[in-house]
């Protein structure tokens, strides 16, 4: 209740604030107006507000700003389509980037006028104003795009395609709530510069009834006052469109994530129930040929029978990791606790479970297991919010829940005291489910939790 009246109180605060600002200004417009005495030159506030009433009143005044707004998001549209495709391919071929960016980076630099002109002679006056919007939109929505593309969290990406989340599963439940930021930075500028650019084409091209055409009329005949009320309405339109699509943005990056997880019921099945029934395959790999930039797996081959436990002990740096990642690698989709947190910390601990689970797994399920790995933890609550500890078990609880023939659990039991680790162990141990356990350690207990008695040391004999 304190946090909601805080948050009112600053509200109000923010909102005399800007009163303030704009009666100052106002005052300064009155003054100066008043001490030019000409209102062909420049109109008082009162004589722009009349004008500007008779222009809402007209019903053929929104007719002609929703033409222009129609022709004017259109081209936003297209730009925004053709601009995230350039960029899904710029971020798989760096050749393809080369090709595009410098023309890209002369189109954006190039004055809106030039554009216009030679879009009027190609095109005609018709379609100028949406042709001018996209070309003047299309860089800024590429070049935020490559710039999100290129930063997305790669070890995360990593975690959900091992697991068995892809296409556009994927896509929602990770790029997207990745490049997000940029899109929304990019929808700030991009959308009020798509305005000027198709009212400017409108005004150059002459195309009748539009916005463009009546600035041009109001500005021939020196109605002062109309040509101001016009761009008052322009200014509110522009504001409008752009409050109303980065809310859609916004909004978009938790429906996506929702989905992504409702979906999760028609994403892969395959836990073992069997070591012989074909999902924990043998696994068989030749680590040392697939890591020759370390030193300490040369020569070693990874044998693990169908629903084998083996555990590999080695000092920090030794090469566990690299093991387990060629590990699975080789039999993903399998289940993985990464020796780092890979977590969407923005997402409750359910919904972390959820996104990557077998498909025969339910919310109810899954949120059990979690208060029995994490007692008294609120399974809604958000990842960010958890101790290290309840994070880790998080984790463990994916990895645990998630289809394929193999569990890869990469120092487990980091932040973990003996009684929850045991606790820890001994779930794992009843939900492994036949399949096949690979563990790497430094600590000889871990190994005797899980009950795997014999371990391959790293960097030894």
């Amino acid at each position: 209740m304190r946090a909601f009246a805080r948050q009112m109180t600053e509200r109000v605060k923010a909102v005399a604030a800007a009163g303030a600002v704009a009666a100052f200004w106002l005052a300064v417009w009155m003054l100066v107006a008043v001490l030019v005495a000409q209102p062909l030159i420049l109109p008082g506030p009162g004589a722009v507000a009349l004008a500007l009433l008779r222009l809402i009143c007209d019903a053929g005044t929104w007719a002609i700003l929703a033409g222009s707004g129609a022709r004017i998001l259109g081209g936003l549209a297209l730009a925004a389509v053709c601009g995230g495709v350039l960029a899904g391919i710029s971020s798989r071929s760096r050749a393809f980037a080369y090709l595009v960016a410098p023309a890209l980076s002369f189109v954006k630099a190039t004055p809106v006028a030039c554009v216009v002109v030679l879009l009027l002679i190609w095109l005609g006056s018709a379609r100028v104003s949406i042709a001018a919007v996209f070309l003047m939109a299309l860089p800024g929505v590429y070049f935020s795009l490559v710039e999100g593309l290129s930063q997305v969290d790669k070890p995360l990406e990593q975690m959900f395609r091992l697991h068995g989340v892809r296409g556009w599963r994927l896509f929602c439940a990770h790029t997207w709530r990745e490049v997000l930021p940029f899109v929304l930075s990019c929808a700030r500028a991009v959308i009020g510069m798509s305005w000027k650019a198709g009212v400017a084409a409108e005004l150059i091209g002459m195309a009748v009834g539009t916005v463009g055409e009546r600035i041009y009329q109001a500005k021939l005949l020196i109605e002062t006052a109309d040509l101001l009320a016009w761009t008052v309405l322009v200014v509110a339109a522009s504001w409008a469109c752009e409050r109303v699509l980065v809310w859609l943005l916004r909004v978009s990056g938790p429906v996506a994530w929702g989905a992504a997880v409702r979906a999760h019921r028609h994403g892969l099945r395959g836990r073992a129930r069997a070591a012989g029934d074909g999902a924990a395959a043998e696994l068989a790999l030749a680590v040392g040929d697939r890591a020759p930039w370390a030193p300490a797996l040369d020569g070693l081959v990874l044998n693990v029978p169908a629903g084998g436990r083996i555990c590999v002990m080695g000092a920090s740096g030794a090469g566990k990791s690299t093991l387990l990642a060629l590990a699975a690698g080789e039999c993903a989709p399998c289940s993985m606790v990464f020796q780092d947190a890979r977590l969407v910390e923005s997402a409750s601990a359910l919904d972390n479970v959820l996104v990557c689970a077998d498909a025969r797994v339910d919310a109810s399920s899954a949120a059990a297991l979690l208060r029995l790995l994490v007692p008294g933890v609120d399974v809604h609550a958000r990842v960010a919010e958890l101790s290290g500890g309840q994070r880790r078990r998080v984790e463990i609880a994916r990895a645990l829940l998630c289809p394929g023939g193999a569990v890869i659990l990469d120092e487990p039991f980091t932040g973990l005291d003996v009684v929850a680790r045991d606790a820890t162990a001994e779930v794992v141990l009843d939900l492994l489910d036949g399949r096949t356990l690979l563990l790497a350690t430094h600590d000889a207990s871990d190994a005797q939790a899980l009950n795997i008695a014999t371990s391959r040391l790293l960097g030894h004999a």
